[in-house]
């Protein structure tokens, strides 16, 4: 059968099927399910759901920390035909009314212990509020819902074309968009990481990151079970650097994947406080972010495994392009990789195809892309042009394929009609030995339109100043490179899945710059 047929709930079953006895989720401490105990769950949990009135394209929104009930609820929504809606539950009132607002949810689900600013956002909305807990893993999920039809029998025909999941861009350089996500587009995104990191039955991973992000739903979480393999969930229900490891060495975990942020706070944790040994690990993945060079050598060395960048969108279901596994071909650093499963081109701004090494921006098609966003006709229109989905980000193949980004196109640095890519002026930055974090932005400027500053955080015990970035950046820049002001700093602003976004760090340092010099 060809990918057009799969669903992603057909994948989970199947890998119940063959794998009913190996453990499919671990909660250290707690409880494991086997994938068999799993889709039972799921399919209980399911039927609940229907008997309660959710319809197929109900809107169901879930609000949970990293939790066995997160999975079992997010899957029994899509097993009955409806369309799941994670959301972070460190939302204000305000955001949570947005986002149950703009995705029409019918219901929101959230742990026992509820969420008051998510509750209040539902009862101003008219919404149902429920609560789910997983008490005893040999009972169904206790789930707080009035059935009409209690104890009725459902037969759930999942299609490839019905909408699963739902969820919103991270809003780069605009108002976040609603991406809708069918079965397929999943079951596609699922298959692709499955081949080109070859995961199996055999493989075990520890989530990383929060699972109402694209990032840790399809690449660690689902990728997983349908692989017939094991995922461990932190006892805490949020990721923690100083059980990481322990946690990692409990589950004989084969590999892991997180932003760049989190491989940082690992490898200052492995700076200042390293373990007595670590996993034999096949493979170290980042992605939703560039990661720098340095930062990628120096994960290598500290953790004794090849690192594999990758690049992936909310609309792509995740993933585009990876570098390949060491069996597979080589990494080539400063790159993320090659298009894996699906069309990728490099368009000019007629629509025409650039040849490599010309840079234009990144487009792809096929089965794992969204057919549009939600209600938004004006982004629907500026994104799919010419048969293909625009990124927004700007890059170019090399000779070998390989696609190297230069960033967001509304990101690059126009000073002076020089165009700067910020990923070039980070990397400089972070392979300063006494430099953490650092980041760069544009900044409005009367003369050239545009200029560069950056922050920085300098690592714990390092003695850095502005002087010493900006020498730094002389030796390795062209002048019209270098940033004008730095800002050294204890803190970044970052989104809720750890993600650096220059427009917040510029609006944040420059504010009370701005402040003071109106004060002055």
């Amino acid at each position: 059968m060809g990918i057009e047929g799969f669903t992603l709930t057909g994948m989970l079953k199947k890998a119940a099927t063959d794998f009913p006895s190996r453990r499919a989720i671990a909660v250290p401490t707690k409880f494991d399910l086997t994938h068999a105990r799993l889709q039972a769950l799921i399919d209980s949990a399911a039927t609940r759901l229907t008997a309660a009135g959710i319809l197929p394209s109900d809107v169901v929104a879930l609000t949970f920390p990293n939790t066995v009930e997160l999975v079992i609820m997010f899957l029994a929504v899509i097993r009955a035909r409806a369309v799941a809606a994670p959301l972070n539950a460190a939302y204000t009132q305000e955001e949570f009314e947005f986002y149950l607002s703009d995705s029409e949810s019918k219901l929101l689900i959230t742990n026992s212990e509820g969420n008051a600013a998510a509750q209040a956002a539902a009862k101003t909305l008219g919404i149902r509020h429920a609560t789910a807990c997983l008490s005893n893993p040999n009972e169904p999920v206790e789930i707080s819902l009035d059935v009409g039809t209690s104890g009725a029998d459902f037969e759930f025909l999942n299609d490839p074309s019905d909408v699963a999941l739902f969820l919103h861009t991270s809003g780069t350089t605009s108002r976040p968009k609603g991406v809708p996500l069918s079965q397929l587009n999943l079951a596609a995104s699922v298959q692709n990481i499955r081949l080109v990191y070859r995961l199996t039955e055999s493989d075990s991973t520890v989530i990383v990151l929060p699972l109402f992000h694209v990032h840790g739903l399809l690449a660690a979480l689902l990728s997983s079970l349908a692989s017939g393999a094991s995922v461990t969930l932190p006892a805490s229900g949020r990721f923690s650097a100083s059980t990481f490891w322990s946690a990692m060495r409990a589950s004989s975990a084969t590999w892991y994947t997180a932003v760049p942020t989190v491989h940082q706070i690992l490898l200052d944790r492995h700076a200042a406080q390293p373990e007595d040994h670590y996993p034999n690990l096949r493979f170290i993945r980042s992605c939703s972010a560039s990661l720098a060079p340095s930062v990628l050598t120096r994960l290598e060395e500290a953790f004794g495994a090849p690192v594999l960048e990758a690049y992936a969108m909310t609309e792509a279901s995740h993933l585009m392009a990876s570098n390949p596994l060491p069996e597979d071909g080589p990494h080539k650093a400063g790159s993320v990789g090659k298009g894996v499963g699906q069309e990728m081109a490099i368009l000019g701004e007629e629509g025409e195809l650039l040849p490599p090494h010309m840079p234009g921006e990144v487009c792809v098609r096929g089965p794992n892309v969204t057919r549009g966003y939600k209600n938004n006709p004006e982004a629907n229109k500026a994104a799919f042009e010419f048969g293909w989905f625009h990124t927004g980000d700007l890059g170019y193949f090399d000779s070998d394929g390989y696609l190297h980004l230069v960033g967001r196109i509304k990101e690059l640095i126009n000073r002076g009609g020089e165009k700067i890519s910020p990923i070039e002026v980070d990397a400089v930055l972070l392979a300063h030995p006494d430099v953490a974090q650092g980041v760069s932005f544009g900044v409005p400027d009367p003369k050239y339109g545009e200029e560069i500053n950056c922050a920085v955080i300098a690592r714990e015990g390092a003695e850095l100043d502005e002087a010493e970035v900006l020498r730094h950046c002389k030796k390795n820049l062209a002048s019209f490179k270098v940033p004008k002001k730095v800002f050294l700093t204890d803190s970044l602003p970052k989104t809720a899945t750890g993600k650096i976004q220059r427009r917040m760090v510029a609006e944040h340092f420059l504010k009370p710059a701005q402040a003071s010099r109106a004060g002055a």
